[in-house]
């Protein structure tokens, strides 16, 4: 047992490090990138079409890779920046990459989604288009924000464990080489649960912050 909760507890991190850096890494990329696609949309503030339609489709091409081809294409990458592909830090690389696209395309719809009106108030009371960007448009769908990240971190829990089938260590390698290989049920149970719980908190964490954003508006 003793065993069982060190090996758990050992993943876990490697799971939580992975999760953190990777959702700090493909916000940072990704947040700016769904803010560029709106307003240089058809109903943004700057229109660019062919500029918007280049980025669109590079950011579907990268969602539409799986996961795991995907970690598998950026291992000379990977490499390249660490020194080595496999492992908690080179995995968080890929998941990063991964991640962008998904939380590029949250900021976007919830953008959208804001009343055009807001704008052409902003605009009326001689906003810039960068004031209008973070005093207007970024306040306006904080909580839809949220809620899209606590979705991507949710996947990125996902993406973590199918990462511990190419060595990335953490909660799915551990299933995998001590659940799996070695037929050791009592481990891959224990990686599954903790795994379900880290899911429920965070979702749980996700939906109280987002109410209270809403709440103070």
């Amino acid at each position: 047992m003793n065993q069982i909760i060190q090996l758990v507890g050992v993943s876990t991190l490697q799971t939580l490090l992975m999760v953190l850096f990777s959702t700090f890494f493909s916000v940072l990329i990704g947040f700016p990138l769904g803010i560029l696609l709106f307003i240089t949309g058809n109903t943004g503030i700057t229109p660019k079409p062919v500029f918007n339609m280049v980025l669109s489709r590079i950011i579907d091409v990268l969602r539409s890779f799986p996961f795991v081809i995907l970690m598998i294409v950026l291992l000379p990458f990977t490499r390249l920046v660490l020194g080595k592909a496999i492992g908690t830090a080179a995995t968080i690389i890929p998941l990063s990459i991964a991640a962008a696209p998904f939380v590029a395309r949250v900021i976007e719809t919830a953008l959208i989604e804001i009343e055009p009106g807001v704008i052409t108030a902003a605009r009326a009371m001689g906003s810039t288009n960068w004031q209008i960007i973070y005093k207007v448009l970024i306040p306006e769908v904080l909580p839809s924000v949220v809620s899209g990240i606590t979705l991507t971190v949710i996947n990125l829990i996902s993406y973590s464990a199918m990462a511990g089938t190419l060595g990335g260590g953490g909660l799915g390698d551990l299933a995998i080489r001590y659940g799996y290989q070695r037929f050791r049920t009592d481990v891959m149970l224990a990686s599954v649960v903790v795994i379900i719980f880290m899911v429920a908190v965070i979702q749980f964490a996700g939906t109280k912050i987002a109410e209270s954003i809403l709440k103070k508006r």
